[in-house]
């Protein structure tokens, strides 16, 4: 691939490089299969709208459907639940409580602290108390909604900060420290303190929670589940139903977006599908309309970090100590590990010689957050940018010179606080060629003139990077396993342990397979993830997808060919390693072959022509209790240069430009690699601008519709969008080289972040920092010019951070 434009060709230098760079077993003028752009292997089933998702499919007879009804209050003891109305209004079959659960009556990923049905005590407006079933998805619902309730009322925990205060968490805090931060704080020649507060975000998949079981023979539960976790919806399933893992199989084809909202928070559904399923010995499905799943589940975690840095007159940070609070809600889910990894990104691309991070999971009387894209990475690495940012103006230089002067050397300053030597560090090179190619200095100083001569509307610029380090935190879900069948008319089905949300996943392993089997893409049929196949599987999650399944599938591939190598070598009467495959055909010596041909005879000389893989990713170890260790294979680097345009009477922007160089190493297929860029920097822009969580005094989620809550849409693309791959093959023995492309450029629109803020200090002549609150909604960036002006008439050359 080129790297210099946005096309996707791949010329024969290239192809060259990659066939003698993976070791392919290919004559070298035969086409590669992998690192070349292809289409989404969905991609004509989602234009044609015949792409079978989980409410697509095709209801059994007797097909029931449920609805959840849900708490009105945040913290309340429950006196009684009337439900006579419930029974009997039209079409209900069922009203279910908590009573009914057989087993175990909780659905959380890591504690036993969020039950599927509140039984004496709601925690958050929207908790599910009890189901519904009935003979339609509107009937359900609709008796739902005529529960009559008594509460006996309870002081909420409505705020991280409240939670905080109060003590209040639901785990121990965490600790990470290095060096002497707070010696150096004292003897820093500069030194600042402030609060950032960072908003959550809404997963907004186009395909909701659902849910669809049903009874199988012998004590048996089917159950179809839009979730990235199938193993984890067979546990908790079969935990609740007092059952083995084994009398519950979990499918799942496809998913319309995930985000991590279907991570662990799928649960919740499938348990109460399988639950009514079990009851009343029939298929029920449960999809809850758009406002009631964002009224019932989890978002991103917001943050508020309370920090003191200390620099020096070139803005290097010589100490910093942070504190992040977090709103996890009401349960742990997987807050825990969101905080480590936000702990374990709080550095970024930048060397911090003594640091101090101290990180609470503060529990609030609010839906449990959960897992979403990069997964407390992107809160932590904000933290840090926008200390630096405040450290430019307060030190007069340009902010991209202050985060060169810190960002992590080669051979030194090279140690994550969490241990880690940083081995592969390409962010220098990067950043240089992005500069260059976005022209940085000269759009720069262009915006700087036009804001010396426009009073309202200002220019902004900015360039930020981007480490992210790839891999679960937990070291054993760091393992994946996948079948590879090869039929005796040579084609092949492929199942493995990883979830298609959207992402391309199965076009990328798809791809593994037949490259490694020398046969044409069109042969391989990648089919459901399915825990009857594939046991004990990992979540699609932490941007481990590709790394994980790409390598076990590889791994059975090979498997297979090196049988077939055999078999053909023994009927050419030539060594085995001699033997090549590619474009379809099987070369042995003298003896030339179709790869049909060749599995067709394998399997009348009864050659296994199926085999399984399995991979671990190595290197990996972590100790919790002292957030030190590994817990990274490497890291993916990236950057951003982003332009923006601001009313300063109205609060409203518009992005004018973003220039992306992102490193997903040796790219497996360009096209879907720059379109996960393209989609993560968008959804990134939206955190940190439009997308407002609103709770009321009362501890209701106000923005639980599209109508109140702000997704980016097509008109908020800047006209100028460059995305390039950066070319840097990983170091690391990943999947032909490849690296992670899921989660990193989620951080890349930081650059609009501080973009919007560099406009609104223009009003102080760039020497006053802007208290600019995420998501910059007009609102927000309203209050930050009116500070900055306040600030510049009353004389000062700061005011508190956000």
């Amino acid at each position: 691939m080129n790297k210099q434009t946005d096309t996707f060709l791949l010329d024969s230098g290239a192809a060259a490089r990659i066939v003698a760079d993976i070791g392919a077993d290919i004559a070298t003028d035969t086409p590669p299969q992998v690192g070349i752009s292809r289409p989404h292997e969905s991609a004509h089933l989602h234009v044609a709208g015949t792409a079978t998702y989980t409410d697509d499919i095709p209801e059994l007879a007797g097909t029931l459907h449920a609805a959840l009804g849900t708490s009105a209050r945040p913290h309340a003891r429950i006196r009684a639940i009337g439900l006579d109305k419930v029974r009997a209004a039209p079409g209900v079959v069922a009203v279910l409580t908590a009573d009914d659960i057989p087993a175990v009556n909780d659905c959380g990923p890591i504690l036993h602290d969020d039950p599927i049905l509140a039984r004496e005590t709601v925690q958050f407006v929207g908790q599910p108390l009890f189901l519904v079933v009935a003979s339609s998805h509107d009937a359900a619902r609709r008796a739902a909604r005529l529960a009559e309730v008594d509460y006996e009322d309870l002081p909420p925990v409505l705020t991280p900060e409240a939670a905080h205060a109060a003590g209040s968490y639901v785990l121990p805090p965490m600790h990470l420290s290095r060096g002497e931060p707070h010696r150096h704080l004292e003897t820093a020649a500069h030194r600042d303190s402030g609060q950032i507060r960072l908003g959550g975000q809404e997963q907004f998949y186009l395909e909701g929670q659902i849910a669809y079981a049903a009874p199988k023979e012998n004590d048996g539960m089917h159950v179809w589940c839009s979730t990235q976790h199938p193993s984890e919806m067979q546990h908790v399933v079969s935990h609740m139903l007092g059952w083995q893992a084994h009398q519950v199989v979990v499918e799942c084809r496809r998913m319309g977006g995930g985000f991590g909202g279907k991570e662990s928070q799928s649960a919740l559904f499938a348990c109460c599908a399988a639950l009514a399923a079990w009851k009343l010995m029939c298929p029920v499905k449960l999809r809850p309309d758009r406002d009631d799943d964002m009224m019932i589940t989890g978002k991103r975690h917001d943050f508020v970090f309370g920090y003191d840095v200390g620099h020096d007159d070139e803005g290097r940070v010589e100490a910093v100590a942070v504190e992040m609070v977090s709103r996890a809600g009401f349960s742990a889910d997987l807050s825990g590990p969101v905080m480590t990894r936000a702990i374990c990104h709080f550095d970024n691309a930048y060397w911090l010689p003594n640091v101090q991070i101290d990180g609470y999971c503060g529990k609030t009387n609010t839906q449990s957050n959960t897992a979403f894209r990069g997964f407390g990475g992107p809160q932590g690495a904000f933290a840090m940018e926008y200390i630096l940012d405040n450290i430019a103006r307060t030190v007069g230089r340009d902010a991209l010179d202050v985060r060169r002067a810190n960002l992590y050397g080669k051979g030194e300053r090279n140690v994550t606080p969490y241990g880690q030597t940083v081995e592969d560090n390409v962010i220098h090179e990067l950043l240089d060629e992005l500069e260059a190619s976005s022209a940085y200095r000269a759009r720069r100083a262009a915006t700087r003139a036009f804001n010396a001569a426009s009073p309202v509307l200002k220019k902004g610029i900015a360039i930020t990077p981007v480490k992210f380090g790839i891999s679960f935190n937990v070291a054993h879900f760091n393992q994946a396993g996948a079948l590879v069948h090869v039929y005796n008319d040579g084609s092949v089905l492929v199942n493995h342990g990883g979830t298609e949300m959207g992402q391309g996943l199965n076009t990328k392993v798809a791809m593994v397979v037949a490259h490694e089997l020398g046969i044409r893409l069109e042969r391989i049929r990648v089919t459901a993830t399915d825990t009857s196949k594939v046991a004990n599987t990992s979540a699609t999650a932490a941007s481990t997808g590709t790394d994980l399944n790409g390598k076990a599938a590889q791994d059975a591939a090979r498997q297979i060919r090196e049988r077939l190598a055999q078999f053909a070598a023994r009927q050419a009467g030539v060594d085995a390693a001699t033997v090549r495959f590619g474009d379809d055909l099987v070369v042995a010596g003298e003896l030339r072959l179709s790869f049909a041909d060749l599995a067709r005879q394998a399997y009348m000389a009864r050659v296994q022509l199926w085999s399984d893989g399995f991979y671990t990713t190595p290197k990996l170890y972590w100790d919790q209790s002292k957030l030190q260790g590994r817990p990274f294979y490497y890291f993916a680097y990236g950057a951003a240069c982003s332009e923006v345009l601001v009313d300063t009477l109205t609060g409203e922007w518009r992005l004018l430009q973003a220039d992306v160089l992102h490193d997903a190493g040796r790219s497996l297929n360009p096209a879907i690699d720059i379109g996960q860029v393209e989609g993560a920097f968008i959804q990134g822009m939206g955190w940190l601008t439009t997308e407002e969580l609103w709770w009321n005094d009362k501890g209701r989620l106000m923005t639980h519709a599209p109508s109140t809550y702000k997704i980016p849409t097509i008109n908020d693309c800047p006209e100028a969008f460059h995305v390039r791959l950066f070319d840097n093959p990983n170091v690391e023995d990943s999947i032909h080289r490849s690296k992670a492309v899921g989660e990193p450029p989620l951080l890349l629109p930081f650059s609009v972040f501080f973009a919007i803020r560099d406009a609104v200090a223009s009003l102080g002549d760039y020497r006053t920092n802007p208290p600019l609150r995420a998501p910059a909604t007009s609102e927000a960036i309203l209050d930050a010019v009116d500070a900055v002006r306040a600030a510049v008439a009353a004389g000062a050359t700061a005011v508190p951070a956000a």
